[in-house]
């Protein structure tokens, strides 16, 4: 009897073992770094349980029977089959190639790439690291289809203009940028090594920021630490050579000196031919003038030091992470003058209160200090360098005629050009004393609640806090009798502080559920309140006390006469500030059939202050349906050896916009002009009485910007994931175009100092096809390859124009000509170019009097006035027999047809290399960086000008006065600015492990690195990516400061 028991005691028990169930649980880690993984797909061979990592790379999975089969897949990383044997599984998952993350981050959070219904791209920490850019928007430059990046300016601490999928309105075309959700409008105070990725919102998805997302959005996370890991420190060091990566093509003496004498007709200047020295005849015919080349003058090499640190861990309910940085640039025009200098400090903590309540905060401290000098524009260090004759010494020995302007002069030439405006640049640099400094903290505080494993709710403040201090001296300084740079009396110091803040209250509720094991649910409930305002102060000193002028002794306390920035007046009506303030709600449901079939819905509510109440002006619904199919699921597919995944894409919804000029509230009229007014009784200037006056007048009826937007996406994967592409289709229109149109040049708008209101009156269109197609592949254990290539297609036009001209205008060239060179009108590009055409150069008499013969009797008989041989040719466009203004035309448009990116790399053993080039095609650009004046220099095209020896059709003669080649706006100052850029090369070492283990080190890599290395253009300016950001006026090229060419030597270390 007792065997019997013991047998059956022992069945039970085998069989007890044998049906075993576990409660299993682990995490999932890089096997190369030891990076936790988020997103990983968990699933139970067999059937259809399953689920995925959370952030810290943890999973849990119940009722596992032991010995069961786990399945481990990441986009990018090698499948894994795991038999279980215990409660815990731990797994390292090895890289198949490289890939954007399995997560992707939306609108109020995250999404698998594989249920993205979005245009979603991503710029992960590896790809910004390639590059070593100083600004994060740098790393997106050719990197992400559909996005381009313009530059304001090279000069050190500039900003960007980012623009995605075009240029969809006359107003600020920016993009939406959150950093950890909070809202950033300048991210030069965002130190790129802080960043953990950057998501691209482009299509109609981004309706989930409602009237913010219009011009797409940009999701930027900072680096977190990960729970239950060792603290780690990374280290990021480099030391960097600058140099203009262009100069423009000018005349020497010699070449100045012909132009002077063939265009006056006399013969100032002799050039001997043996060794090309200029003579002036009539000041000596023995001492040679100088041949100064301004440009080598100014530009200089200059360094830029950068280091980095930041500190990474966590405990069981703890993860951390901090970081600093010290970024110091000089400028290679000026150097420490226009130096930049930036510090910051960033800290990221989540901390599990307990396993429901989750605490996270964050916040990002930036100290930036900026000097500046004159740039982009008339007066301008490089537009005088331009522009500066040879003949002057940048230093002249000889004194003044006017003894009494001796000290002021600082013993700089004075240049001879006569305009006024240009002036010696060294002695510009000099007296330059332009610091502006800011002071900016951004924190977030969040706290998360889980109800269960469904229900979910997030509260979340975020806030912003700049203090920008401005101080400007201008000295007393001699550039010349005439120049208006001179300042022979009454120097100043400004001093103005600006003050920003801005706050965000979201709160957030999230049910995430699955039935039937195939059926996937996930909604999200959402409330938001955004606050924003400025405060505007200064004074403005003038002439420093004991006769003072020193930067030094420079400051509103040793001041004579102190005024305010604003006068009393302007501060009661509220023009030294703003304020605006949003409300919204949104809802967002996402719905999957097993992972196959994709439906995403959203809505969102936004009641702005900026609009009337009246009729609910203020408020706008925006929304948006997306679907996906990933085909590669359908069983037909499903086991494909050759198709790893593929998946279609279809979104349409509306965004908007709420940027519109005229202060806080643009719907009502206010008192915020100035007006100065006289009884007649006035004895001095003194005696008048300064007083407020009408401003922008109030439009009761404004409404919102509303774009529409449709995109149809593929993207695939093949061949075990070593070949991907995607590809999106999409057309965006913009209706309701917030616009302040022009008035009455006689009749005026209301009174002294208004304006004409704003107005809803313009459509503009964008679509286009990006694409992008990407290889990777490991052909040994030692040899891996990448490359990539994007592109993107625009084709951008306006429809609609409402106001009474049925154009808006901006732009101008020249100095003092009155020429608006660009247009928003019905079938042009927004922004284009709006001229004369050319066709070649009158090459004698014979020409100009048959067209005058054809000439009509009311244009008496002159097909163009003023017209002589050797200058260009008008194009008669409307076909009337003679030139006038109605000829002119489309001659252009500064908005590229077609920007590109191209990105390659491998490394063998432990050497690494990587490319990158960027391009942009069909854009053109104006040249108005050179003054037309006598003795001005000029462009060495004019060396090719028309004479009667060289019968050239392309430059035409040299003119000492008025001519309708100079005075007249056409093609002949528009150029095509397309071009290929090598934007970064790179060559890297990283020492074997065992070498580190020995000094406790986890890694090391040194690094060679070149940007901006060499760019293949025919535009003949300094940079051809530059821009000033206007949508209309923009790519009027005023002298930009080029980008530099940079030469780096960094390392990057981990212990």
């Amino acid at each position: 009897m007792r065997k019997q028991i013991t047998v059956l005691l022992f069945l039970v028990l085998g069989l007890n073992a044998m049906s075993q169930t576990l409660n299993v649980e682990g995490v999932v880690k890089d096997a190369e770094n030891g990076d936790m993984l988020p997103g990983v797909s968990i699933i139970l061979k067999g059937s259809n349980t399953g689920t995925q990592t959370d952030f810290d790379g943890f999973y849990s999975l119940k009722n596992i029977e032991k010995g069961a089969t786990l399945i481990f897949r990441y986009l990018g990383y090698k499948q894994k089959e795991v038999i279980v044997a215990s409660e815990v599984v731990n797994v390292s998952m090895e890289t198949e190639a490289e890939s954007l993350s399995e997560i992707v981050v939306v609108g109020y959070g995250t999404q698998r790439k594989k249920e993205a219904t979005g245009a979603v791209s991503v710029v992960d920490a590896k790809a910004i690291e390639k590059l070593n850019p100083t600004r994060i928007e740098q790393a997106l430059q050719g990197q992400v289809s559909g996005v381009n990046i313009t530059s304001n300016s090279g000069s050190p601490g500039s900003g960007l203009n980012i623009r995605i999928r075009g240029v969809s309105t006359n107003g600020d075309n920016s993009p939406l940028i959150l950093v950890d959700g909070n809202r950033i409008s300048d991210l030069s105070v965002i130190n790129p090594n802080d960043i953990k990725s950057v998501n691209v919102l482009k299509d109609a998805t981004a309706a989930i920021y409602g009237v913010l997302a219009a011009n797409g959005v940009i999701l930027i996370e900072t680096k977190s630490g990960i729970k239950n890991t060792d603290l780690k420190f990374t280290v990021n060091t480099n030391f960097t050579l600058q140099q203009t990566s262009k100069k423009i093509d000018l005349l020497d003496g010699a070449g100045l000196g012909a132009y002077i004498n063939e265009a006056t007709n006399k013969s100032y200047y002799f050039i001997q031919p043996s060794t090309g020295l200029v003579f002036d005849s009539r000041v000596s015919a023995t001492e040679p003038l100088a041949n100064t080349d301004w440009q080598n003058e100014v530009f200089e090499m200059a360094g830029m030091y950068d280091a980095n640190i930041n500190a990474s861990g966590g405990a069981e309910n703890l993860a951390y992470s901090f970081g600093t940085s010290f970024l110091t640039q000089d400028g290679i025009i000026g150097l420490d003058k226009s130096n930049y200098n930036r510090v910051t400090a960033r800290a990221n903590v989540r901390y599990d209160v307990t396993d429901k309540l989750q605490l996270s905060a964050t916040a990002i401290f930036t100290h930036s200090q900026k000097n500046s000098l004159a740039e982009g524009g008339i007066g301008a260090v490089l537009y005088n360098a331009v522009n500066a004759d040879p003949f002057t010494l940048p230093k002249d020995p000889n004194p003044l005629a006017d003894a009494g302007f001796e000290a002021l002069r600082n013993g700089y030439g004075i240049v001879k050009t006569g305009a006024i405006e240009v002036s010696n640049p060294l002695s510009q640099i000099a007296s330059t004393y332009n610091k502006s400094i800011v002071d900016k903290i951004s924190p977030t505080l969040a706290a998360t609640y889980k109800f269960n494993d469904k229900l979910s709710f997030r509260t979340k403040y975020l806030m912003n806090h700049a203090v920008v201090n401005t101080e400007i001296f201008r000295p007393l300084v001699f550039l010349g009798g005439n120049k208006s740079l001179s300042r022979t009396t009454n120097n100043e110091f400004s001093d103005n502080v600006d003050t920003y803040d801005d706050y965000t209250w979201n709160n957030l509720i999230t049910y995430q559920d699955t039935f039937n094991d195939v059926h996937n649910l996930k909604v999200l409930l959402g409330h938001e309140m955004f606050e924003t305002k400025g405060l505007f102060a200064g004074q403005l000193g003038i002439s420093l006390k004991d006769d003072a002028n020193s930067i030094g002794l420079a400051s509103i306390a040793n001041s004579e006469t102190v005024n305010p920035r604003f006068q009393p007046a302007a501060i009661e009506t509220g023009g030294n500030q703003f304020k605006n303030r949003l409300l919204s709600y949104f809802a967002r449901v996402e719905y999957n059939y097993n992972e196959k079939y994709l439906l995403s819905g959203l809505i969102r509510r936004d009641q702005s202050s900026r609009f009337s109440k009246a009729e609910n002006f203020n408020v706008g619904y925006f929304h948006a349906v997306s679907l996906g199919w990933n085909i590669a699921e359908e069983n037909f597919l499903k086991d494909n050896d050759l198709l790893n995944s593929l998946k279609l894409r279809v979104s349409y919804g509306q965004l908007g916009s709420d940027r519109v000029s005229g202060g806080n509230f643009p719907y009502v009229g206010s008192l915020n002009g100035e007006g100065v007014y006289s009884n007649n009784m006035e004895v001095s200037e003194s005696d008048l009485l300064v007083g407020v006056a009408e401003g922008q007048l109030g439009n009761p009826y404004l409404k919102w910007e509303t774009t529409s937007t449709g995109n149809i996406g593929i993207d695939a994967a093949l061949l075990n994931n070593k070949i991907s592409f995607n590809l999106d289709v999409y057309k965006k229109v913009t209706d309701d175009l917030l616009i302040q149109p022009e008035s009455s040049a006689l009749t005026g708008v209301a009174g002294i100092g208004s304006s004409a209101p704003a107005i809803n009156a313009g459509t503009v269109e964008n679509s286009g096809i990006e694409f992008l197609i990407s290889y990777r592949d490991q052909f040994t254990d030692d040899f891996k390859f990448n490359t990539s290539i994007n592109f993107t297609s625009i084709h951008n036009e306006v429809t609609y124009v409402g106001n009474l001209a049925g154009f808006e205008q901006g732009g101008g060239f020249g100095v003092g000509t009155g020429i608006v060179t660009s247009r928003m009108e019905a079938g042009h590009s927004l922004g284009y170019f709006y001229g004369y055409k050319t066709n070649g150069i009158y090459q004698n008499q014979a020409e100009i009097d048959a067209l005058d013969a054809n000439a009509p009797t009311d244009n008496l008989g002159v097909y163009h006035k003023g017209a002589g041989v050797g200058d260009l040719r008008f194009v008669d466009t409307n076909g009337d027999g003679y030139i006038s203004e109605e000829d002119k035309t489309d001659i252009g448009d500064p908005i590229a047809d077609m920007t590109a990116g191209l990105n390659l790399g491998f490394s063998y053993k432990n050497i690494d290399f990587s490319l990158a080039a960027i391009g942009s095609f069909g854009n053109d650009m104006v040249r108005d960086y050179q003054r037309f004046n006598l003795l001005a220099n000029k462009g060495s095209r004019v060396l090719d000008r028309w004479t009667p020896t060289n019968p050239s059709n392309t430059e035409p003669r040299a003119t000492s006065g008025a001519s309708i080649n100079t005075d007249l706006f056409s093609d002949y100052y528009v150029e095509d600015a397309s071009f290929v850029r090598i934007q970064n090369v790179q060559l890297g070492y990283t020492f074997n492990k065992n070498i580190l283990d020995k000094i406790k080190m986890n890694s090391l890599r040194v690094f060679l690195s070149a940007n901006n290395l060499h760019t293949f253009t025919n535009y003949s300016g300094y940079d051809p990516s530059a821009s000033s950001g206007d949508a209309i006026g923009g790519g009027i090229d005023r002298g930009f400061y080029p980008v530099a060419k940079t030469f780096i030597l960094g390392l990057s270390l981990t212990f």
